[in-house]
């Protein structure tokens, strides 16, 4: 699907001359060598990741593209962003809803504002650079390994494998966690100032909600608890999001903060909610309402 608005040609144009049936040329294969799987350098990768996740809880692969996809990186998000589902909600860090029933101290009940906005998978044309990431199957098979996954699978949500997510000046991603255990991401492009991504390592776990701490964090308590990372574009992290609970603080001056969101699970066939895709992409397709209920691995509250 083409997006109307000028992102074909934008999305299209390959300056840095990546093939476009292949997404090696893009990356850093001296770093990570995807193209020598199985390989000793691709094992030592593997092993690195593994053991920063393992400690932290996410892993900043640092220049996982190489400086001359950058610029396309760039270029095909500022087209794209405009396609953005924009809205401001509020919301709490479980997603649940506000009219939860919840004891008074309960950290559900603290209301924040989200104002990140979602480009959806359907808006992203195949010829991108991100969706040629994200469907590589080699591209697939590293992240797997990195996470120490057999395998993973595209989402079969058609809106919400893979988005943009734009923060635009004044807003914000507020504290959350993930409904997914992992999540791999990369920016695309940097703002001004703020925009910087916040995390809680394993303030939660399978076995214990922990939401005295949680409260202290959404209530400005618990800055020791609180990591952060400089992040570049073209730089791709792994993250353990249903475990730690993170944001991107308020974006300031005249620039949009870009990143691209690759949605995978280790089952086939995931799809979201209507309610939560009417939420992040202002619409719900047949597929979100002949969806079956989501099968968490875990009891937490979400």
């Amino acid at each position: 699907m083409v997006v109307a608005g000028g992102c074909a040609d934008a999305c299209s144009a390959n300056g840095d001359g990546i093939a476009a049936d292949s997404v090696i040329a893009a990356v850093d294969t001296e770093r990570y060598p995807l193209d020598a799987p199985e390989g000793e350098r691709w094992v030592d990768a593997v092993r690195r990741a593994r053991a920063e996740l393992a400690a932290d809880g996410c892993c900043v692969l640092r220049g996982f593209l190489r400086d001359s996809a950058l610029e396309t990186l760039r270029a095909e998000g500022v087209a794209l962003a405009p396609r953005a589902y924009y809205t401001v909600e509020r919301v709490n860090a479980y997603n649940i809803s506000l009219d939860t029933a919840l004891p008074e101290d309960h950290p559900g009940r603290v209301v924040l504002e989200r104002g990140n906005a979602f480009v959806a998978r359907d808006l992203i044309p195949a010829e991108t650079l991100i969706q040629r990431l994200y469907t590589s199957t080699v591209f697939q098979r590293f992240v797997a390994d990195c996470f120490g996954l057999a395998e993973l699978h595209e989402f079969t949500d058609p809106l919400a494998g893979l988005c943009l997510n734009v923060v635009a000046p004044g807003m914000s991603h507020p504290w959350h966690f993930d409904t997914n255990e992992f999540t791999v991401s990369m920016l695309t492009q940097l703002p001004d100032a703020g925009g910087v991504f916040e995390y809680c390592p394993a303030i939660r776990s399978k076995q214990a909600e922990n939401f005295d701490d949680v409260r202290a964090v959404l209530e400005g308590r618990g800055e020791g608890l609180i990591r952060r990372l400089d992040l570049r574009p073209g730089d791709l992290q792994l993250f353990q999001g249903r475990f730690s609970l993170h944001r991107v603080s308020p974006v300031h001056g005249e620039t949009q903060r870009h990143t691209a969101i690759f949605a995978y699970s280790e089952t086939t066939g995931v799809i979201g909610t209507a309610e939560r895709s009417r939420q992040l992409f202002g619409r719900v397709l047949p597929e979100h309402l002949d969806r079956a209920q989501a099968v968490r691995g875990d009891r937490l509250l979400d």
